[in-house]
């Protein structure tokens, strides 16, 4: 029968002793290496029973309790700041930058409404103007948009400019600029053509407010009622146009650009979950919290390893009986002992997110509130 290795009681790390050697270099994680082995050795019942595995198990399983703490703590600072993460370098040292959260993507997600709204966004809006032919109602602006360059159906019309201008631009203000020359003072800026906001020293703003309605009123009873309808980018005017050479000006937007808006140049940059550059921790900045997790998940490991090793062999010859092993009993105890210590770390993290922090702290105002309203009130005498 093969002789079956067992600890020897002691160990001494060395780099390259672990698979990988992620933290083989960290001065500390050298030398609570050989502690860890120690202390899960004589949690497995050493030196009372033999344990059948080497120094090279122990620091394995070390190896990947840090590891494994390292993936959950940071794929929590994923989910709690993608939202500010995605769309920024991938070159960024997310672990050693103090995250400001930001509304970059949320404004970025935004920019559909309002190219929908017309108040700006992602896509750009173009200018054209339809020429009016007399007697000629109905225009196919899929037509017109070859004529311009573009696909037949590519786009989409945003706004039609058929109404005459305000009543205020057509306002002609008799009180404007006598004796002052506030009339070119306006015009100076720009609001030359707008009524002069000096009447209130004669009359009231209702009588501004009257000739705006008389101008409108105008426009609306004697002359015609200029309107029009798109369907299926099929444009009709109303009334028919009755001289030839007329204008209408229109706003619209391609829908390829619209499409295309969807997506951006991921090069260099943050594009999902996968390629967050989170690296491995680094152990000797771990606190004794995250040590603590740590030892007991690499002995939960270790169980689990041992127990697949005893059941290779499934009972040992002793001198007159046979010793069955707990295979079964190791790995069990091992697997409960995995899943609680994940969702007690998860649950730990969860506690200590930014949304459930900032509630602890407003129960926290409002229990001091309370507590302060017990305090008598003192009566000063003078």
């Amino acid at each position: 029968m093969a002789v079956i290795p067992i600890w020897p009681g002691s160990s001494s790390f060395a780099s390259g002793s672990t698979p990988f050697g992620f933290y083989d270099s960290d001065l500390e994680f050298q030398q609570d290496a050989d502690k860890v082995a120690n202390f899960c050795a004589r949690r497995l019942g050493y030196p009372i029973v033999d344990v059948e595995l080497q120094d090279l198990n122990f620091f394995a399983a070390f190896e990947e309790a840090v590891t494994t703490y390292g993936n959950e703590l940071y794929a929590y600072q994923v989910r709690e700041n993608f939202l500010s993460l995605e769309g920024a370098s991938d070159t960024v040292d997310v672990k050693n930058t103090l995250l400001t959260p930001t509304l970059n993507r949320i404004i970025d997600f935004s920019q559909q409404y309002g190219v929908e709204a017309g108040v700006g966004g992602n896509v750009e809006y173009y200018d054209g103007l339809v020429g009016l032919s007399a007697s000629v109602q109905d225009y196919d602006l899929n037509a017109w948009a070859v004529e311009q360059g573009h696909d037949s159906g590519d786009i989409e019309i945003k706004r039609v400019f058929y109404e005459s201008p305000p009543a205020i631009v057509r306002y002609f203000d008799p009180y404007a600029g006598t004796g002052t020359d506030l009339q070119g003072l306006l015009s100076t800026f720009g609001f030359g053509s707008y009524s002069p906001g000096i009447n209130f020293l004669m009359m009231p703003i209702s009588y501004d407010l009257q000739k705006l309605q008389a101008i409108d009123f105008n426009d609306q009873i004697r002359k015609s009622n200029y309107s029009f309808e798109i369907k299926n980018n099929k444009l009709t005017i109303f009334p028919i146009p009755k001289l030839t050479g007329g204008a209408l000006k229109i706003q619209y937007i391609l829908k390829s650009e619209r499409a295309s808006a969807a997506f951006q140049d991921g090069a260099n940059k943050i594009t999902d979950v996968s390629n967050v550059p989170y690296t491995n921790p680094v152990y000797s900045k771990i606190n004794s919290v995250g040590r603590s997790w740590m030892f007991e998940y690499t002995l939960s490991l270790v169980k689990e390893m041992l127990g697949y090793v005893r059941g290779k062999y499934g009972s040992v010859p002793i001198p007159g009986d046979t010793v069955t092993l707990n295979q079964s009993d190791l790995i069990t105890a091992a697997t409960s002992e995995k899943t609680a210590l994940i969702e007690r770390l998860r649950t730990y993290f969860d506690e200590t997110s930014r949304k459930n922090l900032l509630e602890a702290r407003t129960q926290e105002t409002e229990f001091r509130k309370q507590e302060l309203n017990e305090v008598p009130f003192t009566i000063y005498i003078s």
